[in-house]
């Protein structure tokens, strides 16, 4: 059996739908298991919800909107004659416009989850409908009670032999061609709904390509494979044909948006291969990650990441900053959810970078600013370059104020202000 992910760009509306259909029947696997993000912007949509909601705003209306657009969507894919897939939706819109009038937990994580989750139960109700309809075998899964977490709501932890566990018993069960699944989701104690982290889609696909010794797994996205860099900032890119695990996952930990940082280890265990293709042009051979190692280096990738904040901290009386003060710092970090970029140690102080999110930033400098002194900069720019050339980088910084670098044998990332790359 094969796996296949779509991203929201890929099922945005009733058209990309149907391209999926189109896709998915050139496959001649065996069994093939589809995993569905929520539909285009569904996702940002429903987190505006909550945050009215729990601002004290208004939130109705946004969250009608919601299910408006879904409705839409399925009377192009079904015709207004829909009414299974349209009583589906209509149970969804009831239960969620209930627990936000009822539930009483004011936990802002807890209440995210319960409400953003929606948009991938919202997309796969309406493709399996339309599949269905379109004649081909199909069964639609719960992915909140396949894939068994913990109750950290918005970052929850797989509990892999329990997962494992259900994914297979459910496979071993169900014989339909076709099977259609949500990603991003997962179920934790007390039948909790609880999400993976944001684009955790691309995890979810792992998850189940790990627990069922998939073939492969395929992402479908919306441009032609692994580029080297970010068409947005780079004008000329390239496309990685074939890189390592062990590349990918660097490259997703420096922030490469193509591939989720955590998708890659479970596949690499089983040594599945995993495919990034172009669901704009579905026969074209796009990017493969597997053991292959050999062409990693031959060419360079570039990361660039914006908004980003430099912290400088330092002791407020005469002493050094030594180990117990670093890990002071890092369980403060830690517990204000915020993930350093890159960090930088001197005998009088620790300088860390991260993206700016502002509320817990200040949340988290009050914090420092109890028992340090505590600098910062704003609206800085950070460049990863793997497989880095000194002529690269110094065409890349030039007119550039750096205010942090860093370099290993492969890779340079620099901190710095100025205009824009291009």
């Amino acid at each position: 059996m094969k796996v296949f992910k779509f991203g929201g760009a890929s099922v945005k509306d009733a058209q990309a739908v149907k391209n999926l259909k189109q896709i998915i029947e050139l496959e001649n696997s065996d069994r093939l298991l589809i995993v569905v993000s929520a539909m285009d912007k569904t996702t940002n949509w429903l987190e505006r919800v909550v945050i009215a909601f729990t601002s004290g705003e208004e939130w109705k209306k946004p969250l009608l909107a919601v299910f408006d657009f879904h409705r839409i969507q399925l009377e192009q894919l079904l015709g207004k004659e829909n009414s299974t897939a349209s009583e589906s939706l209509d149970k969804i819109q009831h239960y969620a416009f209930t627990f936000l009038e009822q539930d009483e937990n004011s936990e802002y994580d807890f209440i995210y989850d319960q409400i953003v989750s929606l948009g991938e139960i919202l997309s796969t109700k309406i493709i399996a409908a339309y599949l269905e309809n379109e004649g081909l075998d199909i069964t639609w899964a719960d992915a909140r009670k396949l894939v068994h977490t913990d109750n950290t709501y918005r970052d929850a932890k797989v509990n892999w032999k329990e997962t494992e566990t259900r994914i297979k018993d459910f496979w071993s069960n169900e014989k339909s061609h076709f099977v259609i699944t949500q990603g991003f989701i997962g179920g934790g104690e007390h039948k909790r709904t609880t999400t993976l982290g944001r684009e955790g889609s691309d995890f979810s696909a792992a998850i189940f390509a790990y627990c069922l010794s998939a073939v492969s797994v395929t992402i479908w996205k919306d441009v032609p494979g692994m580029l080297n860099a970010d068409p947005k900032h780079f004008s000329n890119t390239s496309l990685l044909e074939n890189i390592s695990y062990r590349e990918a996952v660097e490259l997703s930990y420096y922030g490469a948006s193509v591939i989720h940082p955590k998708t890659i280890k479970p596949l690499e265990n089983k040594h599945i291969p995993l495919y990034v293709k172009s669901f704009k042009e579905p026969e074209e051979p796009g990017s493969v990650i597997n053991d292959n190692t050999i062409e990693d280096s031959k060419v360079p990738s570039y990361i660039f990441k914006s908004n980003q904040v430099l912290i400088s901290i330092s002791s407020r009386d005469f002493s050094f900053i030594v180990e117990e003060h670093i890990s002071d710092i890092f369980k403060r970090f830690a517990s204000h959810r915020l993930n350093i970029q890159t960090m930088q140690n001197s005998a009088i102080s620790f300088s860390v970078s991260i993206a700016n999110q502002p509320s817990q930033i200040q949340d988290l400098l009050d914090d420092l600013k109890k028992d340090y002194k505590v600098l910062y900069n704003e609206g800085l720019e950070l460049l990863t370059i793997r497989h880095f050339s000194e002529q690269i980088v110094s065409e890349l910084i030039k007119g550039r104020e750096v205010m942090l670098e860093q370099k290993t044998r492969h890779t340079m990332r620099i901190l710095m202000r100025g205009q824009k790359l291009q």
